[in-house]
C-alpha cells in the first residue's frame, strides 16, 4: 500500500508542468504583441521626377495665377520643403515628370477625376492636423461621397474665406440641401437669408460626434439652448415634447406659422393631447364662429403661457 506522502511528488510535477504552459504561452503572448506593435515602416518619400512649378505653369498658367492669392499660394512661400524646392503644385497632384514627356492626363493626379475618397485623402494629409477636420473621416459628408473638391476650389475660389467655390457656405450647403433651403424662405425662419447667421453657425460640415452634424452639445435641445437659453430649463414642471426635443414642435429651418412651428396651434397640441379636458377632436366651426380664445390669437398658449416649462409650485398645466 502506497503511503499517505507518496504523492505528493506527482502533485508537484502537475503543479510544474501547468506553470511551465503558461510561461510558454506568455512568452508566445509577448512575442506576438511585440510584432504587432512594432512601428510600421514610413512609406518612402519620393525624391526624384519633379519638375517644378515654373515648368507647371508654362502649361497651366490661369491656375498658377488664380492659386497665387489663396491660402495654398502663400504656402508656397513657407518653409517647408516642397515650397523651398518650389515643388507646391507637385505637393498636391503629384511628381510630373512622366506628365511633362507623355503629355498624358492619366500621368497625373487630377482631383477631378479622382474618387472622393482619394481625392479627401490627398487634403487630409495637411488638413488632418487642423481640429476642425479630424471627424471629417466616416462623417455624414464623408459616408456620402462628398469629397474636399466638391465644395472647396484651390485655383478659383469665390469666397472670402475657406476657398469655397461659391461666394457663401450658405450657398454651398443649399447647392445639395434644396429643402432645407426652401425652409428659409418662408415666413418664420432662421435669420439666414439676412445675412444674420449662416448654415455654419450651428452645423460643422467636416463631421461632428453630436447628432446632425452639429457644433455644440449632444442633442438639438443643447444646440438650441446656446441661443435660447431661457428655454434651457430644468423647470419644476417640465413639458414632455419640449425636454425629449425641440424639433417636436419646431422646425429648425423655417415655417410659416408662427414661431416657426411645425403645424399651427390647437392642431400642433392637439398631436399629443387629443383626450384631456378639453374637447378630444379638433375644435369645430363653433368654436371660431364665437372667436373662442382656444382657436385664435395664440390658441392654447393664449392660456398656457409657460408651455417650455413653469418653475412656479402651481404651474403643472403651464398657466404660470
Amino acid at each position: 500500500m502506497p503511503k499517505r506522502g507518496d504523492g505528493f511528488p506527482a502533485r508537484q510535477l502537475a503543479t510544474a508542468l501547468v506553470l511551465l504552459c503558461f510561461a510558454v504561452i506568455g512568452v508566445a503572448a509577448a512575442n506576438s504583441r511585440s510584432t504587432t506593435d512594432a512601428p510600421k515602416a514610413a512609406p518612402a518619400v519620393q525624391t526624384t521626377g519633379f519638375v517644378g512649378d515654373e515648368t507647371c505653369s508654362t502649361c497651366h498658367d490661369s491656375q498658377a495665377k488664380g492659386l497665387h492669392e489663396t491660402l495654398h499660394g502663400k504656402a508656397q512661400n513657407s518653409k517647408t520643403p516642397a515650397a523651398k524646392n518650389g515643388q507646391a503644385c507637385e505637393t498636391c497632384h503629384g511628381a510630373g515628370q512622366k506628365h511633362v514627356e507623355s503629355g498624358n492626363k492619366a500621368d497625373i493626379k487630377r482631383f477631378n477625376a479622382l474618387s472622393a475618397r482619394d481625392a479627401n485623402d490627398a487634403c487630409l494629409s495637411c488638413h488632418a492636423k487642423n481640429a476642425s477636420h479630424v471627424e471629417f473621416q466616416g462623417s455624414m459628408h464623408d459616408a456620402r461621397n462628398v469629397s474636399c473638391v466638391t465644395c472647396h476650389s484651390v485655383h478659383n475660389p469665390k469666397s472670402a474665406k475657406a476657398q469655397l467655390k461659391t461666394v457663401s457656405a450658405t450657398e454651398t450647403c443649399e447647392s445639395c440641401h434644396k429643402q432645407e433651403a426652401m425652409k428659409v424662405k418662408k415666413a418664420g425662419h432662421m435669420p439666414v437669408r439676412e445675412g444674420k447667421m449662416e448654415c455654419t453657425s450651428c452645423h460643422t460640415p467636416h463631421g461632428s460626434t453630436n447628432v446632425r452634424m452639429l457644433k455644440v452639445g449632444n442633442t438639438i435641445n443643447e444646440a438650441c439652448a446656446s441661443c435660447h437659453a431661457e428655454k434651457r430649463g430644468p423647470y419644476l414642471w417640465e413639458h414632455a415634447a419640449g425636454k425629449e426635443n425641440c424639433a417636436s414642435c419646431h422646425d429648425p429651418h423655417g415655417s410659416n406659422n408662427d414661431r416657426m412651428l411645425v403645424a399651427k396651434a390647437p392642431m400642433l397640441c392637439q398631436r399629443c393631447h387629443i383626450s384631456s379636458r378639453h374637447p378630444p377632436t379638433i375644435y369645430d366651426g363653433a368654436q371660431l364662429t364665437a372667436a373662442s380664445n382656444r382657436m385664435v390669437g395664440r390658441s392654447c398658449v393664449n392660456c398656457h403661457s409657460q408651455i417650455h416649462g413653469s418653475n412656479s409650485p402651481s404651474g403643472m398645466r403651464f398657466l404660470r
